[in-house]
């Protein structure tokens, strides 16, 4: 085939054409987008679980003591040390999100965040759909690819991201 005959082709095909715009966004861009959206609901979980600074919120002390499992095995177990839990939580939800928004650390705040996951998919398992699967979706690319140009990782060390 020619270049011609696929220059036609590609240009009577929408989806070819389409296809071309979305390859001309940059990676970065598009790394800094899964970052920002994946860090949204962790930061605004993490916020309901303080009161005040590094005071952890009644109601957040009695979901870990009274509401929260962790299903394991077919089994319910509840959290060992739930004001500790809750206060882990809500510091991993809140730094985390920081982390990874700015793209500093962005690989440990990704793996700290699919970690999390991981435990609240045991936490509430039915939410496997809606929510675990697709912030564990976004994560993982974060965590192999890493942040990309539009971060302070990129800033500090660029050959490295």
């Amino acid at each position: 085939m020619n270049d011609t005959t696929k220059q036609i082709l590609i240009r009577s095909n929408p989806l070819s054409w389409f296809a071309g715009l979305a390859n001309k966004i940059p990676a970065s861009l598009v790394q800094l987008l899964l970052r920002v959206t994946v860090a949204l609901p962790f930061w605004k979980s993490g916020l309901t679980k303080f009161s005040g600074f590094f005071e952890v919120s009644p109601g957040a002390k009695y979901l870990f003591a009274n509401e929260f499992k962790l299903h394991l095995f077919g089994s319910e177990f509840a959290y060992p040390a739930p004001d500790l839990m809750a206060l882990l939580s809500g510091l991993g939800e809140t730094a985390l999100p920081i982390l990874l928004v700015l793209g500093l650390g962005t690989r440990f705040a990704a793996l700290g965040l699919l970690a999390m996951t991981l435990v609240i998919q045991l936490t509430i398992p039915d939410a496997w759909a809606n929510f675990h699967l697709p912030w564990a979706a976004m994560l993982l690319p974060v965590l192999v690819y890493g942040p990309g140009k539009l971060s302070l990782d990129h800033l500090i060390s660029p050959q490295r991201n």
